[in-house]
């Protein structure tokens, strides 16, 4: 009789660990784990106000953006951006790269499409793009475009701005 108690109490005690390790886990899932954003990891100067103010565009548009204040140009080399693409930040986003003044909406539309490619940049820094639109520039818009940048290092245009 005393067996059958250890091996009922052993099953018990089975279920408690499994009941309380659901609850651990469930209990210590991250907010951000939880967080329906989408995660998008910046590299930038951290002097640079128009990377700050392009960081706020993204944010605003639902974009969970964790920032790391160091040059970009190392990482955008290391993800395989070509330099001709070059702009003062450089971003990642699901498996996509992202150069420079990216507006959010063609980062959800590139998301939503899927294409086969490296990602997206906005060579330079235009001004009225998102980040370089601030009071500073006076209202003043250059026209840009944002392009599909395709694992070969080749171009499309995505997106065009006037």
């Amino acid at each position: 009789m005393s067996k059958a108690y250890s091996v009922e109490q052993l099953a018990m005690s089975r279920r408690s660990a499994l009941l309380l390790g659901l609850a651990w886990t469930l209990a210590s899932t991250t907010a951000e784990a939880r967080d329906p954003r989408v995660q998008l990891k910046v590299w930038k100067d951290p002097l640079c106000g128009c990377c700050n103010e392009w960081i706020k565009h993204l944010e605003a548009n639902g974009f969970m953006v964790s920032a790391v204040n160091e040059s970009n140009k190392a990482v955008r080399a290391s993800f395989g951006m070509p330099p001709r693409f070059a702009s003062c930040h450089t971003g990642v986003v699901d498996g996509y790269v992202i150069e420079g003044h990216v507006p959010a909406s063609d980062i959800k539309r590139m998301l939503k499409e899927r294409p086969k490619a490296l990602g997206l940049a906005v060579p330079g820094m235009p001004v009225g793009s998102p980040g370089m639109d601030g009071p500073d520039f006076d209202g003043q818009r250059d026209p840009y475009q944002v392009l599909l940048v395709q694992i070969d290092g080749s171009s499309q245009v995505f997106s065009s701005y006037s």
